[in-house]
């Protein structure tokens, strides 16, 4: 048994840059992706995936998909917000907040391109990124919590995956 299932999700589908939002980080979820991410909320649900906590970066978006997942998952997991996830975060800022919260077995952390993706990559070992779309979540599990052994990939969803299975009956 794994001491820690980590999920590494990225943000759902975020109104465009431009005029209307020149601060980025201010930029929330369209209606189209938070009924995305309600739909994927419904197969983890599906498939028994629970979290005992999200993590989010503080920025609209990230804390938009992570508080959607929550009031929609079992077990109703509560919200934290870290900088270690903001796009200026680092592996290793990242790698020190998953170690603040070591009764947690099922953490799940809600960031952004490319960062999630590299930060996947560094977890398993890959040499190159793990591309995410908006949406995306993986799960690596770790018998040691990092940085002191890499993890396993047990699954990547891309969203389409997911929100697919959230439709089905």
């Amino acid at each position: 048994m794994a001491v820690l299932e980590l999920y590494l999700i990225r943000h759902g589908i975020a109104a465009e840059r431009g005029p209307e939002y020149p601060d980025d980080s201010k930029r929330p979820l369209t209606a189209k992706g938070i009924a995305a991410l309600r739909r994927e909320a419904k197969a983890l649900n599906r498939l028994d995936v629970t979290f005992d906590l999200i993590i989010t970066s503080p920025l609209t978006r990230t804390k938009q998909t992570a508080d959607t997942l929550a009031g929609l998952l079992r077990g109703k997991p509560a919200v934290a917000m870290s900088d270690a996830l903001t796009p200026a975060g680092t592996p290793a800022a990242v790698i020190r907040e998953i170690n603040e919260h070591p009764r947690k077995s099922k953490l799940a952390l809600v960031g952004h391109e490319p960062n999630i993706g590299e930060l996947a990559a560094r977890l398993i070992g890959a040499r190159s990124p793990i591309k995410f779309k908006k949406g995306a979540i993986c799960r690596i599990d770790f018998d040691v919590l990092p940085p002191k052994a890499l993890g396993q990939l047990i699954w990547f969803m891309p969203p389409r995956v997911l929100r697919q299975a959230g439709r089905s009956s």
